[in-house]
């Protein structure tokens, strides 16, 4: 069959999401793929030059990743009376304000100030927000929260958000549990939430809720067997040896359930990195195997991370990350400058080891 001519022409579908440039303000469409420089001039505000010689000034607030419908409409009549409307979001749950003109600038942050719940800061050499996933609020399979984690996090470390004063960028994430839907492999220092017990088996309510080929075949690592109880009720059994805490199974059957008050706790993680400048993007690597679970403040987790922020503050150079830093000095005089004791957990003894070795044509001499 021929297709009529434009046939795609004014179609109208809800498939995919709206196309981005529909969103953009203007100064941005008249200069894409013409910007020339950017500055920070203080933090939290940027000036980005076009070829053009038209400029855009960002100011980025702190926002959080859950947000409350009145904060959201706050967000708006600002961006509204001061922006022509247009706001964005960062992936790192930043908050971007954009004018085109520099007497605009002041306004906005007066306007900003006003507010009292959206400081300026994440820029340069210093800590941005913390990007996180669901945690105890919205997730089946978390073993720490998340939003309670950050917020007790960036409390500690909020100085540094509003500064630049840092060596390099610092970013911080948090995954509440390995399936990681937060960028733990990557960042600076990574929060990851670990279970340490095999999920329960509720045998006599199994058959009832679940099925059983599936939840077998939802295990990654062939752990899960059929099983019969001493009352004859079909089940499923765990081999705990081959069990990763994953938490597949139970997304699956919810009589598998993985959550547990002694098991479940944090592991700390630090040197890692996307940026590809200076040395090649990092993987983050272990720092801490196993911290408690200590609502509402998590102070063993807090303490921690502020204690090698500020070492590496008062040791690394200038423009080095904290992977950077460390590979540097050696490993071996990270956990001495740290203080944090080295064990057996740190041994990587991955039996693919080669598929974790150098594979950049980035190389020292």
């Amino acid at each position: 069959m021929d297709l009529p001519e434009n046939y795609m022409q004014d179609r109208i579908t809800d498939v995919g999401p709206p196309k981005y440039d529909d969103f953009w303000p203007e100064v941005i469409k008249k200069n894409y793929g013409q910007w020339k420089s950017h500055r920070i001039l203080e933090p939290g505000v940027l000036v980005h030059v076009s070829e053009t010689g038209d400029k855009v000034y960002t100011v980025r607030v702190a926002g959080t990743r859950i947000m409350s419908v009145l904060h959201i409409e706050d967000i708006c009549k600002i961006a509204d009376e001061y922006c022509g409307g247009f706001v964005r979001f960062t992936t790192r749950n930043n908050i971007e304000f954009m004018v085109d003109d520099k007497a605009k600038l002041e306004p906005l942050k007066k306007a900003l100030e006003a507010k009292g719940n959206m400081p300026r800061g994440g820029t340069g050499a210093g800590i941005t927000n913390i990007v996180h996933t669901q945690g105890w609020i919205h997730c089946h399979t978390p073993a720490i929260d998340a939003s309670g984690i950050v917020k007790a996090v960036m409390d500690e470390l909020f100085d540094y958000f509003t500064s630049m004063k840092l060596p390099a960028h610092l970013r911080i994430s948090l995954a509440c549990c390995l399936n990681m839907c937060g960028a733990v492999h990557c960042s600076d220092i990574s929060i990851l939430g670990i279970h340490r017990k095999p999920p329960a088996v509720e045998h006599s309510n199994l058959n009832n809720v679940c099925e059983i080929p599936t939840t077998i075949a939802s295990c990654p690592t062939a752990a899960i067997r059929p099983y019969k109880d001493e009352a004859g009720n079909k089940s499923v059994q765990v081999n705990v040896e081959r069990c990763m805490f994953c938490g597949n199974c139970y997304t699956m059957c919810p009589a598998m359930p993985l959550a547990d008050g002694e098991g479940d706790g944090i592991a700390l993680w630090v040197g890692g990195k996307v940026s590809n400048a200076k040395s090649a993007p990092k993987f983050s690597k272990l720092m801490v195997p196993f911290l408690p679970n200590e609502p509402p403040r998590w102070p063993s987790t807090v303490n921690t991370i502020k204690h090698v922020v500020e070492v590496y503050a008062r040791d690394a150079r200038p423009f080095e990350r904290i992977g950077e830093w460390a590979e540097r000095i050696g490993w071996e005089r990270f956990f001495e400058k740290t203080g944090i004791e080295f064990g057996h957990h740190h041994i990587d003894d991955y039996r693919l080891a080669m598929t974790t070795w150098r594979t950049t044509p980035q190389f020292k001499f």
